[in-house]
């Protein structure tokens, strides 16, 4: 795993550098849906990715953002899930909070976790139980166990949540699950359907750090699903999940029930 794990930093670290280098180019965007862009930069990290990763473990699957999935991955006992830029509106808008995202899954498992953002100079990085790290240094997570007070990256908090405190916020929620990792929050949350390659690389590091990694409801995370979506992900110091379950509750049941 040490080898795999260095060889797909290498991989993540490439991918990174030469996305850095286009984001100070000509690049084409759109969207794919509303307030949901693209730019031809995702399209060429994917197809190094893909490359690059596939020769690194040719028996493994493949899910990403930017490929149409295919059902076969199911039948795959490791699957590498990525997104070449989470956090294409930073990106595309010239802003440092996007990350290259890479995460090996398996058997339902994230069992190693790389992310790369170049315009920040960082890299994360963690193995299954051997902790996460942020370049050279370990990480752990926030001792917090008083919900009220919480640091939450966001840009505007609802009145419900007013008793929280809103930090800077990058675009990534890989790069806001990393921050819960390294201690500079100490609760993200969403509630709505999200995609596995968004959380899988940043889910492992955040668990490694000592942090507690669930869907809005408070279940454990799978991966490699068929499809591929879980409700909601919650990412914050063990102290105070509970509470932050208990608080999404309502909210999340509300969503998700039929009309």
């Amino acid at each position: 795993m040490a080898d795999l794990l260095a060889a797909t930093r290498a991989i993540a670290a490439e991918a990174g550098a030469l996305a850095l280098k286009r984001s100070r180019e000509a690049f084409r965007r759109w969207d794919k849906s509303p307030g949901n862009p693209v730019s031809d930069v995702d399209l060429e990290l994917d197809a190094l990715l893909r490359a690059r990763l596939s020769a690194l473990l040719p028996e493994a699957g493949w899910l990403s953002e930017e490929t149409a999935d295919n059902e076969e991955r199911l039948a795959h006992e490791r699957v590498w899930v990525v997104d070449p830029i989470d956090g294409t509106r930073d990106f595309v808008r010239g802003r440092s909070g996007w990350a290259v995202s890479i995460a090996l899954v398996e058997r339902g498992r994230v069992v190693l976790g790389v992310l790369d953002a170049p315009a920040l100079g960082r890299s994360w990085w963690a193995a299954l139980g051997a902790g996460a790290w942020r370049g050279e240094t370990r990480l752990r997570c926030a001792a917090r166990d008083l919900l009220a007070g919480a640091r939450v990256p966001t840009d505007s908090l609802p009145r419900e949540d007013r008793d929280l405190v809103a930090v800077a916020k990058p675009n990534s929620i890989a790069l806001r699950i990393a921050m819960v990792a390294a201690g500079e929050a100490d609760l993200v949350a969403t509630l709505r359907w999200g995609y596995e390659w968004d959380v899988a690389a940043a889910a492992l590091i955040a668990a490694e750090a000592g942090a507690c990694v669930s869907d809005a409801f408070g279940a454990p995370l799978a991966f490699n699903t068929a499809r591929a979506q879980a409700f909601g992900v919650l990412a914050c110091a063990p102290g105070i999940h509970a509470a932050a379950v208990e608080r999404l509750a309502g909210r999340a049941r509300a969503l998700t029930s039929p009309a």
